[in-house]
This record gives C-alpha cells, structure tokens and sequence, in this order.
C-alpha cells in the first residue's frame, strides 16, 4: 500500500472517530443534561390523518379529553362506609397535589354554578316533548299542570322557586339532559348507584404528561396506597380504578422490562459466542464496539429526525444487536481463513463488495417498513438502518487498523463446526437424488396447502395487549359511568357554529330510531345543551303563543293561571316579562365558557371562520352494528362517521397487501443486484430466504397463525439479512468456505438469540415480528449451505 492510501486509511478512521465522539456527546446531552426520556404514548406509533387536519383535531379532542383523568369509584351497599372509603382515598393523595388533585370541587356548588350559568336562557331550552306538548296541548292543560305544580305534593323535582319556572320546563330539560350520565350529586359528592351498591365518584387529574415515564413511576404506588387505604374502610366493597395513566404505565414496565431482557439477553449470548469461538477478549471488544456504536448512532440520528424516540422503538432496536454484529463477524472470520500474508487493508478490499452488499440488502429491508405511514414503524425503520450503517462503518474505517493476520485465533470448537460444512447435503449433488425428489414434493405440497390454510387478520385490536386486571376495571367504570367511546363518533363541519349545530339537531332526528331500537343509548352534543339560534328563536316563539297567548277560544294559560291563584293583569304582565328576560339566546362560546360547559368542551372544535364538532355516541355495546351508524352519516351534509379503530385496520390491511407487493420487488431488486456480481449462480444466494420465508408463511397456515403487516415486514428482514447467508457462501474460494460457514453460524445463531427474545415480547406486533423472523431466520441458516455452488464452480469477482 502507497504513503497515501495509507494516510487516506488513517485519515477516515480518524474522521469516524470524531463522528463517534460527537454521538457520544450528543446521548450523554440528551440522557444526562436534557434527561429525556422515551415516549410511551401508543397512539403516537398510529398513523395521522395529515390530510385532514380537523378530523386529526377532532380525534386529539377525543384522546386529551381522557388522557389526563383518573377515574375513581369507591362502592359499596352501604352509602356511609362508601363515603368513608372515598374520603380515604382522597386524604392519602392529598399531600401529593402537585402531581395528581381532585378534578371537581363540592357537587352540590358545581350544580348550582351551571344551573345560574343557564338561567338567562332557561324560557329558550326545550326538549323535543315539550316542543310537541306545547304545540299540541290547550291552555288549559298547561294551566292545570302549573297548579299542579303549586299544590300537589308529587309532581316530580322542581328547580328553583314556582314562579321562576310556573310550567316546570326547565326543570324538564335539566333532567332530561341528567339522562345522559347516570351520575348525581348527593351529599356534596358526585355518585352513581348500579345493583344495590352506590358508588362515589372521584375525578382526579394528572398535572404532569400521561406518557411521562418519571409521572408513571411516582403515580402507580400513591394509587396503589390510596386504594389499600380505601379497601381497608369497605367490607365487601370495590375499588375501580381507569385512566389512561394505568394502561400507559403498564405497557412503560412491560417495554422497558423487555428491552433490558432482549438487549441484555442478545448482548450475552454474542458474547459467550465469540469466547467459544476465540477464547479471547480482543474479538469480543471489537463486536462490543461496532455494536455499540451503531445503538448510539441509531439513538442520536432518530433522536434529531424525529424529537423523540418511541420506547417500543427501544425494544425493537435492541434486537439490532443481532444483526449489527453479522459486518464485524463477517471481517473476523475472513481473517481468520485468509493466509497471514495478506495484510488486513488488503482483505477489507476484497471484502467490501460483499460487506457492500449485505448492508444494501438490510437496508432495502428496513426501508420497506419506512415506507408504510406508521409513525411507529418508520421511527423503527430509521433507527436499524441507521444503527447498521454506523456498525458497517465502524468496522470499515476501524477494523482493518485493529485485526492484524496474527490477532485471532479460532477454538477447537470454532474448527469442528466450520469442517461441517462438509458433511452438509447440496442440490448440486446426484447422490441420493431420488430422496431429494422425494423431499422436494413434501416441501412443495407443505407450502402449498399451508398457504392455501392462511388466513389474515388487520383487526387493531388484535395488537393490543392489556392487562386483565386493568382491562376489567375500565370496563366496569365504562358501563358505571356510561362513558362514550373516543375511537367513533360523528364529525360535524359547517361555515358557521349555528351551521353546525342545525346538522347535530337534524342528525339527532336521524339516529332517533337506533335510540328506539336500543342499539345506542344516546349522544353526547353540544347541540343538546346549546340548540341552534333558529331552534331558541322558535322555542320562545312556541313558549310565547302557547302559553301567553289566547288559544283556539281559550284564555291564555298564564291568564286562567292567574285567576285561579287570584291574581290580575300586572301578575301575567310580570310573568310574561320574566319569560322574555329568561330568554336570551346562548351560544356555544359562552356555554363552553361556563362551568356547565366542562364535560362538552372537548366535542367542540373552532376552525378559523369555520366551525366543527364532535357527536359522541353513548351506549353502544354491539360493534356489528357501526355499518348501521356509519350508513346515517351521508343522510346529512357536512357529517362524517369516525371509526379510528376501522380505519387503522383498513390502513393495516393495505399496507399490508403494499408491502407483500413490495416484498416481491424486493427480491427482484435484491436478484438484480446480485446477478451483476455472481451472475448466473445469484440464485443461490436469494434462494435459501425466499424458501425460508414459504416454509415460515405455510407453518403459519398450518398452525392458524393469522396473517398481519408485521409478518410481510419480518418477511421483508428476512430477506435483507438471509441474503448475507448466501453472500458469504458465494465470496469466498472453496478453501476459505469452511471460515464463511463459521460466519453463517456465529451470525445466525446470535439473530436468532435476537429475534427469538423479540418473540417473546408481550406486545403483539412486536411478537409476531420476532415469531416470523426467529422461524424465517432458523430455515435460512439450515437452507444457505444446500445452495452451495460445486467446488468447481467460479464466482465472477
């Protein structure tokens, strides 16, 4: 080598090296100085609707409206040892306010301050039976009805004094607007009663992120007290418990458990490999080395792309380290069966065509998962690919300068396994052609009636994996509380906010018969609290001919009222004045504003001159039936039905038929690539994974393993990183295969410690990912050596 190839050598490993100190810099800024910490929000894995920024606005409502609540219920039969319970609760959380605090004050306050927040307009809020009773019914009904009022003893609750509501209809509409939850004031408390048992409820509120991992560690155990301390007050009653804090909670612990298990558990396993293999240290610093470097690279570059790093990021790039390592194996290997004359800058060039293969051939496979519109998957796309590549270059610039012909040694162990390359059945071979053949028809018929057994499944909530415990309790608090479900609703858009709430009210009308049928209970609108400007104008209107008004002959019903309880003109002249004073329109921005208007202001969204909201639907406990919601929603325009739970699986299900197109262009693209250095004999090379991956897709039929985007994308991987097998079968001379057979080995065995770990994961996308790569790559490793060329076959170089 020339003074100046020697210089250019050095001078590249001292860039990288300055490379690899400012990524060192940049995770210790980011973990010590910054102490930032992984996402742990799931939602942020899914996919956006970035063209459709309201219906993104509307489903963020939806979420942040939960997210920072705890949802607390202390029940028990007996309502003094509930309260006491509750009371428990609350004191063993109240030195910890800073973190978590009541949510609501005394419940008997909060329902005066909405009830005075809607007194204004009480003479302009009807329900639809009063619409049709005071069109329909005479005056002197009404009149009977507000005598009624005055002297009987059982004509139901009142609000406020007789001569501030004489019809009781305000009253009416406060009560029917009660129906929507099952949830009352007594005591000062809030309580919701089911089976005989009453159960108190607390609504307390997060002051820090709901996916903040440090809030999650000091939150579960003071939630973990504070139910010991209400438990210890009941006898035989329960303590539910719901938030999105819980779940969030549990999936940080399952993932940072897992990712300390597969990182640790693959770094290990390596580990013990290459002492069995060298018995030395030198070998294991080096693999140490090019794998940590690629982790730090992959932290520090998705950390700049995207703001942050996913904790299922995390778990799934631990198992990087079981394909990182496949570069420094491959160079280590090679020096060891290449003569002692050849120096190591001369071997890496012979090396990197193959070396630059196989990083192509990963790489094509992480990118696949890039292209899909999943947050999540393109975060862990970019961090393996990056980490690999930092690997690549690590052993490139560095391990030329550092392995020298005489620095490794290879075990007894290492030479017993690279000899049994030998003794491995090839195609190429006659001998025993007739059980070749015999064999090669039972693959055949295994892959085709396995694949003709597999069936798919892009369901959502098929990846999911919830606690029981956690699980059962946010459905008891769910049908308790008759909570709408945040995934599907109606969005409504109009040009105006009185455009807006004209559609709730007419779809309202449309979804009255699925209330008569008994398939939702209700909805949850704005334009139940707030009727449109026409509708308030209308019921005044109505209100006014109705009852201050003479009638069909009759006397007004204020007027027969009047007589009855001997009052005059200057009494139905007052009367008739608090109606129009109590008739001021409202509007969704003061309601909204008011305290009556907390529980609806997340259905509301302005946008800029225009204005949109959200429909929520209650009581809807038969999910066949959403074909039935989804079809109301064309009968009024401007409306539109959101089922985020079907859209993400209709998204699951394209990109999963995308990426098995994608696949196969994959391998075509791969074969091509192949074919301009091996030619004729790249088929050896793609065949070993395209044949691993039938063989995996028919065990999956034939098992009943559903078929799901995750498994193509495995499939993608198993693809990129089998290649490797074939590449390092092809590269080498047959006196130097037996070393390329030990690389195959140490390079599979530790994927397979990797993905077989990944396997294990209790996240479904991430254990059927693991599952199909651990079988995928198992086969590829016993398929590779079938292909070998014969011995005296030549590779082009």
């Amino acid at each position: 080598m020339t003074k100046s190839a020697a210089f250019l050598r050095r001078g590249l490993a001292l860039c990288w090296l300055l490379v690899v100190l400012l990524v060192g810099a940049h995770n210790a800024w980011l973990w010590v100085v910054q102490r930032a910490s992984p996402d742990t929000d799931i939602l942020a894995l899914l996919p956006t609707s970035r063209n459709d920024a309201v219906l993104q606005q509307a489903f963020a409502h939806m979420v942040d409206s939960a997210q920072q609540k705890v949802v607390v219920l202390v029940g028990d039969a007996d309502w003094a040892r509930a309260t006491r319970a509750a009371d428990a609760y609350a004191a063993s959380l109240q030195p910890h306010a800073a973190l978590i605090a009541p949510a609501t004050g005394n419940a008997g306050e909060l329902q005066q301050q909405w009830l005075a927040a809607l007194d204004a307009s009480r003479s302009v809020l009807l329900t639809d039976t009063q619409r049709a009773q005071l069109a329909n019914d005479s005056p002197e009904q009404w009149s009977r009805q507000a005598l009624a009022g005055m002297y009987g003893a059982f004509t139901g609750p009142r609000l406020g004094a007789w001569v501030d509501d004489p019809f009781n209809l305000f009253s009416g509409w406060v009560q029917e607007r009660a129906q929507e939850t099952p949830v009352r004031p007594r005591d000062g408390r809030l309580f919701v009663e089911r089976d005989g048992r009453a159960y108190v409820l607390l609504l307390l509120e997060l002051k820090a992120s709901a996916f903040s991992m440090n809030a999650q560690r000091q939150l579960i155990p003071l939630l973990d007290q504070a139910r010991g301390a209400a438990l210890a007050q009941l006898a035989g009653g329960e303590v539910l418990t719901a938030g999105v804090v819980l779940h969030a909670a549990a999936a940080s612990d399952q993932a940072s458990g897992e990712m300390a298990t597969i990182g640790t558990g693959s770094l290990l396993g390596i580990l013990l490999l290459m002492w069995l293999s060298f018995r030395s240290v030198k070998p294991i610093a080096y693999i140490a080395t090019s794998i940590a470097i690629g982790c730090l690279g992959a932290l520090s570059v998705s950390w700049l792309l995207f703001g942050h790093v996913h904790l299922l990021t995390l778990v799934f790039g631990a198992s990087l380290i079981g394909v990182a390592q496949d570069y420094a194996i491959y160079f280590l290997c090679a020096r060891l069966g290449s003569p002692a004359t050849l120096g190591s800058r001369s071997l890496l060039r012979q090396l990197l065509p193959g070396l630059g293969l196989m990083l192509l051939a990963a790489v094509i496979g992480y990118l696949g998962m890039a292209a899909t519109p999943f947050p999540g998957l393109q975060q862990m796309a970019v961090f393996s690919a990056v980490g690999l590549v930092f690997a690549w270059l690590t052993v490139v610039c560095w391990f030329p300068l550092l392995v020298g012909p005489d620095s490794l040694r290879a075990t007894p162990l290492a030479h017993a396994f690279s000899r049994s390359i030998h003794s491995w059945p090839r195609l190429t071979s006659m001998r025993g052609w007739h059980l070749k053949g015999a064999a090669g028809m039972f693959i055949i018929g295994f892959c085709v009636s396995g694949l003709a057994r597999l069936h798919v499944s892009d369901d959502i909530r098929a990846l999911q994996k919830t606690p029981q415990a956690l699980l059962d309790d946010q459905i008891r608090v769910g049908k308790l509380l008759d909570m709408a479900a945040p995934v599907q609703f109606y969005l409504v858009r109009g040009d105006s906010a009185e455009d807006v709430l004209q559609k709730e009210e007419l779809l309202r009308q449309k979804l009255q018969p699925l209330v008569a049928e008994r398939i939702i209970g209700g909805v949850q609108a704005v334009s139940n609290w707030v009727p449109s400007q026409r509708t308030q104008r209308a019921n005044l209107a109505l209100l006014d001919s109705a009852l201050m008004q003479a009638r069909n002959g009759q006397p007004a019903a204020i007027e027969q009222v009047a007589r009855a309880i001997d009052e005059g003109a200057p009494w139905v002249a007052e009367m008739q004045t608090r109606l129009r004073t109590h008739g001021q329109l409202l509007t969704p921005e003061a309601f909204l504003a008011s305290p009556a208007g907390d529980s609806a202001r997340h259905l509301w969204l302005q946008q800029g001159q225009g204005a949109a909201s959200i429909m929520a639907i209650r009581g809807l406990s038969d999910y066949r039936q959403l074909p039935r919601l989804a079809a109301v929603a064309p009968e009024v325009g401007g409306v539109q039905w959101v089922d985020k739970v079907g859209d993400i699986s209709a998204v699951l299900k394209y990109y999963r038929q995308y990426m098995s197109w994608a696949l196969a262009a994959a391998y075509l693209a791969i074969f091509v690539l192949l074919s301009l250095r091996y030619r004729r004999q790249a088929w050896r090379a793609i065949a070993p994974p395209l044949l691993a991956t039938l063989l995996t897709l028919a065990l999956f039929g034939w098992s009943g393993q559903p078929l799901q985007l995750f498994h193509v994308l495995a499939a993608l991987l198993v693809l990129g990183l089998g290649v490797d097998y074939g590449i390092f079968l092809l590269e080498p001379s047959q006196r130097e295969r037996r070393f390329a057979w030990l690389t195959v080995g140490l390079s599979a065995i530790a994927a397979l410690l990797s993905f077989g770990l990944l396997a294990g994961s209790g996240s479904p996308p991430l254990h059927a990912f693991g599952l199909t790569m651990l079988v995928g790559m198992l086969l590829v490793w016993l398929l590779a050596p079938c292909f070998l060329a014969p011995d005296n076959t030549q590779i082009a170089s």
